[in-house]
């Protein structure tokens, strides 16, 4: 019998398998940080598909956050979950075997940020994480493309990266519109400003892996916007693209 937690962990990997499934994954930097496994359980138990780590240098971003030993520690109180990290750093290679050897799952890093992302994938693959490549609002989507179907995911900054609570910017849509029509079943996950009044436009647009910071880890309940943030994405990806 499966955990409700590795219920998650199994449904995130075989469902990804077939289409791109629909998955609400909060972003952890709105949490209580003084409490963060708390909140993590909190935040899984409300129907969480994945916990989304922000990890930030003061190099890349002007923002500081937690690092591979903060997140080693947290796996040890929620062994099954899906820990997707978001990697807002300066030379990520640097920092792909201390991911590895936290447990991270999926390591995304930013294209602004490396000189060879060929051989930063190989080397993500190699430490035995799935790939994820971001693109910051500036970058155009064309710069992403060449890679897309080299990652697991893609992911569409809907804000500047290196703080919480920014407003969601619609312009970013038509990049999620052009990776969801060259690659139906890829992955495509939007972060920054996405809650209950943004929803639509995301999930019109494609994006299948939805981050939501202050909008579900601030509400007084998480699980009813969690369901929220689902049930529209669900909905308008009956009219994505076909493979």
């Amino acid at each position: 019998k499966r955990s409700f937690f590795s219920y998650h962990y199994y449904i995130f990997f075989n469902m990804a398998q077939c289409c791109p499934s629909c998955r609400i994954g909060p972003s952890i930097l709105n949490a209580d940080l003084a409490c963060l496994a708390d909140e993590c359980k909190k935040l899984l138990e409300q129907g969480a598909d994945y916990l989304h780590l922000d990890v930030m240098d003061g190099h890349f971003v002007p923002n500081l956050t937690l690092g591979a030993p903060v997140i080693q520690c947290l796996r040890k109180h929620v062994p099954d979950a899906f820990f997707d990290i978001h990697m807002m750093v300066s030379e990520p290679e640097k920092w792909v075997d201390d991911m590895a050897k936290a447990k991270a799952n999926r390591f995304t890093f930013h294209l602004e940020a490396t000189s060879d992302p060929e051989a930063l994938i190989k080397q993500i693959r190699d430490a035995g994480m799935e790939v994820g490549v971001g693109i910051k609002p500036g970058t155009p989507v064309e710069k992403v493309l060449p890679f897309a179907d080299k990652v697991d995911m893609v992911l569409i900054m809907t804000v500047e990266p290196g703080f919480g609570g920014q407003k969601f910017n619609v312009d970013m849509m038509p990049k999620v519109r052009e990776v969801r029509k060259r690659y139906p079943q890829k992955d495509i996950e939007v972060d920054g400003g996405v809650g209950p009044s943004t929803i639509e436009q995301a999930a019109e647009a494609g994006a299948n892996m939805i981050v939501s910071g202050t909008a579900v880890v601030r509400s007084p309940n998480p699980g009813e916007v969690i369901k929220q943030l689902r049930s529209c994405t669900q909905e308008h990806s009956k009219n994505w693209p076909k493979a």
